[in-house]
């Protein structure tokens, strides 16, 4: 992403702009292949996802949000049902240009409230360890761990993870940070 200056704030949008996609799959492969050498069975799994929301979603209960800087896309997520009381956030990514801007959390606050609004009763997601950062992320929204597995995928090991949150249980008050620094 090539700006000249300071950039613009971040906005997050329904995906449903031509190449949102497309950008999404792209994304995906070219992000996760040069921060953890995963192989193009990657692309293929992403580009199953985008491709079943985009022939059958029930725009009621599912949906998908792209996050922008200066009409860039530097973000996605997307909330799918998994059943009738689970919903299933899926495909978080922050590209390396939109980091920095706590995108991730506030992607995975939209799917979050769209699922309670949606009135599903939890949330479900699947992600694998070498993902620190959307881990950390998951944790603080109030995710929790509930299985774990080792596998080969992508071309490399992995030890995938699934986390879940209750959608049913009051949402967690944030504590607001004080900058000690700015105390007298």
């Amino acid at each position: 992403m090539a700006t000249s200056g300071a950039a613009g704030p971040a906005v997050i949008r329904s995906v449903g702009q031509p190449g949102d996609l497309g950008w999404i799959v792209m994304a995906h492969g070219e992000v996760y292949a040069a921060e953890f050498g995963w192989d193009t069975t990657f692309d293929a799994l992403v580009c199953r996802i985008v491709a079943d929301f985009a022939n059958d979603h029930d725009p009621e209960r599912e949906a998908g949000w792209i996050a922008e800087i200066d009409g860039q896309r530097v973000g996605c997520v997307f909330c799918v049902a998994a059943d009738q009381d689970t919903a299933q956030l899926r495909i978080l990514l922050v590209h390396p240009a939109g980091r920095g801007h706590h995108l991730g959390r506030r992607l995975t606050d939209t799917c979050v409230t769209f699922a309670r609004d949606a009135g599903y009763r939890r949330m479900r997601l699947w992600t694998n360890d070498p993902l620190t950062a959307a881990r950390c992320i998951y944790v603080e929204a109030g995710f929790t761990l509930v299985e774990e597995e080792p596998h080969h995928s992508f071309g490399v090991d992995l030890i995938g993870q699934v986390y879940e949150l209750a959608l049913d249980a009051a949402p967690a008050v944030q504590t607001p940070r004080i900058d000690t620094a700015l105390a007298p």
